[in-house]
């Protein structure tokens, strides 16, 4: 069955993936992430907001972005952000933002909506008596949810965040319809030149495998012992 594959291919060029591929899925992976978990704080905070018309804008973004499949808005803010940016500065021509850019706003916009429904969790299950306390003690709305509710909902919530991290590591996979060389697209871009599209979209699914089932693997791990700490 496999007399006709040529896995040497792979042996020629890992240290090209992984070097140029593997470091760019992964920079794009961590700043999106960093972003998408500052925005979607933001965002849940706003959705429990007691003033309403906030509350119905977050609540509104977060259900518009998880309606639209992913490889959509990858697109639509590809083509898009150059001509919001030329708005934005008054250019007159499209501002050349790049791809690493755009992908970037595009992850951490989209995946901001996910982080949101998280953080918004944790804050929710973090008891009211505590926020009273505070309250009582004068402490203002900020200083009790940067000093009191946040560092505890991002605890409670830390395994639950990096779950969706690791979907987010999946999802970056996504960027090679730009032609980014991202891990897949660097394996897609040797498959096409080699002509070893199955051998090397193998060897790109394996690496997937170990590396989610690892992080997965951990995360569990540490939820086992934050349970244990509560």
């Amino acid at each position: 069955m496999f007399a006709n594959f040529d896995f040497s291919v792979i042996g020629n060029s890992w240290v090209y993936l992984f070097r140029v591929g593997m470091v760019f899925t992964l920079k794009l992976t961590v700043l999106a992430m960093l972003g998408g978990v500052l925005l979607g704080t933001l965002l849940a905070m706003a959705r429990l907001s007691s003033l309403r018309v906030l509350s119905l804008a977050a609540a509104g973004y977060v259900n518009l972005v998880r309606a639209v499949p992913l490889v959509l808005v990858i697109f639509w803010f590809y083509f898009l952000v150059p001509y919001i940016a030329a708005w934005m500065i008054g250019a007159s021509e499209p501002v050349k933002v790049g791809t690493f850019m755009s992908a970037l706003i595009t992850f951490t916009l989209f995946q901001a909506a996910y982080y949101c429904e998280i953080m918004r969790g944790g804050i929710q299950a973090i008891s009211k008596g505590q926020v009273h306390a505070a309250q009582a003690l004068g402490m203002n709305y900020w200083q009790t949810m940067s000093q009191i509710v946040l560092p505890q909902a991002f605890r409670n919530m830390l395994p639950v965040l990096l779950t969706q991290t690791i979907v987010l590591f999946q999802d970056v996979s996504l960027v090679y319809v730009l032609s980014v060389p991202d891990f897949v697209g660097a394996a897609s871009k040797i498959a096409q030149r080699d002509g070893r599209l199955v051998e090397m979209y193998v060897f790109v699914a394996l690496v997937y495998f170990i590396l989610c089932t690892l992080l997965s693997w951990l995360v569990r791990r540490m939820q086992r012992r934050i349970a244990i700490i509560q």
